[in-house]
């Protein structure tokens, strides 16, 4: 291979352990990508809506073994190159949308354990994105000739007009705070906030001064009040990858799954009424999860209206304007090729 195509060895590694022991690889995906040119187009052009100011929902629909992992990592990695925070989590028995035993919360917390920026792609980045806004902020306060606590507190008054932006401020206030006087604790208490590690208020007014925490009740708001902050940082928004939806799906009782299926339509509705900014959602699901009028998302009315097939996509055609992308499997001329690049990739 020529030396300006030549795959790093991490790239290499990452990709050959990752298919032999069959998962999806987290980085290196564009070196085995074969097919999905259409799906990837729009896609992109979401996250160009996303940096643009909108907001953006897919729902990428695929049967088991389809490549729905290896999509939503791909997209991912665009987002990245794009200047977007990532979010990325798996849904389970602990991690839902909607609850009241903290589930919420969980998946909340394991979705900022994995937030990701181009420069820290394995995740684990929310200290580094609050010293970003606190870097440029002093580096305005001294261009302007200003205290710095004065530029953060201009910034933060766009957050504190959000449903729950006064306290969330109130934590990057004080994150500031403890960078000013090298207070480490008060800045660890403020990224424990931000990860969702408080499981009681007391504990988080006893150390940050605030009167809520990030629960159950408002994790949609808070990662409305992330995308808002990013930007405020220096990147383009915000990209939250949610899979294994088949999980809601699965759940038995009837009430809990409608909980969920309710987060979805107003996540859903403010992706396409705009009512959200620069923030975008990539949800991979089974038909079974869209299409069973039982338990599925076609069982809850309003969701099925909003995502139902194109009847004008029909003999070939496919209409990849609406929510939902399916994936067909990879032809036999498909897993040629990739077979071809997997070798490619082999001989480094």
């Amino acid at each position: 291979m020529p030396e300006s195509v030549r795959i790093r060895a991490r790239d290499r590694d990452a990709i050959l352990q990752s298919l032999a022991a069959g998962v999806v690889p987290r980085r290196g995906q564009q070196h085995i990508q074969v097919g999905r040119a259409a799906e990837v187009s729009a896609l992109l052009r979401d996250i160009e809506r996303i940096t643009e100011g909108g907001s953006a929902v897919r729902f990428i629909i695929g049967e088991y073994g389809a490549g729905k992992t290896f999509f939503l990592q791909l997209v991912r990695s665009i987002a990245l190159e794009k200047n977007l925070i990532t979010l990325h989590a798996d849904l389970g028995p602990d991690h839902r949308l909607q609850a009241s035993g903290g589930q919420a919360r969980g998946l909340y917390a394991e979705l900022m354990r994995n937030l990701a920026t181009r420069s820290n792609p394995e995740g684990g980045a929310v200290t580094s994105v609050v010293e970003r806004f606190v870097s440029s902020a002093m580096q305005e306060a001294r261009e302007r000739d200003v205290d710095p606590d004065v530029i953060i507190r201009e910034r933060l008054v766009d957050l504190s007009e959000m449903v729950g932006g006064y306290d969330f401020a109130e934590v990057i206030a004080a994150y500031w705070r403890g960078h000013d006087s090298g207070n480490e604790e008060l800045k660890r208490d403020a990224v424990r906030w931000l990860r969702a590690e408080f499981t009681t208020k007391t504990d988080a007014r006893k150390a940050l001064g605030v009167r809520t925490i990030v629960d159950d009740h408002n994790f949609y708001d808070q990662l409305k009040l992330l995308a808002r902050f990013v930007r405020l940082a220096g990147y383009q928004g915000l990209f939250v990858v949610l899979d294994e939806m088949v999980n809601l799906y699965k759940l038995a009782n009837t009430q809990a799954r409608l909980s969920n299926y309710e987060q979805i339509l107003r996540i859903l509705n403010d992706g396409l009424q705009g009512s959200a900014e620069r923030i975008g959602f990539a949800m991979g699901g089974t038909p079974e999860f869209l299409m069973d009028t039982r338990r599925g998302l076609y069982s809850y009315e309003a969701l099925q209206s909003r995502l139902a097939e194109n009847q004008f996509a029909v003999n070939g055609l496919r209409d990849l304007s609406g929510p939902v992308i399916r994936l067909a499997n990879l032809s036999p001329e498909e897993l040629y090729v990739l077979l071809t690049k997997l070798r490619l990739v082999q001989a480094g």
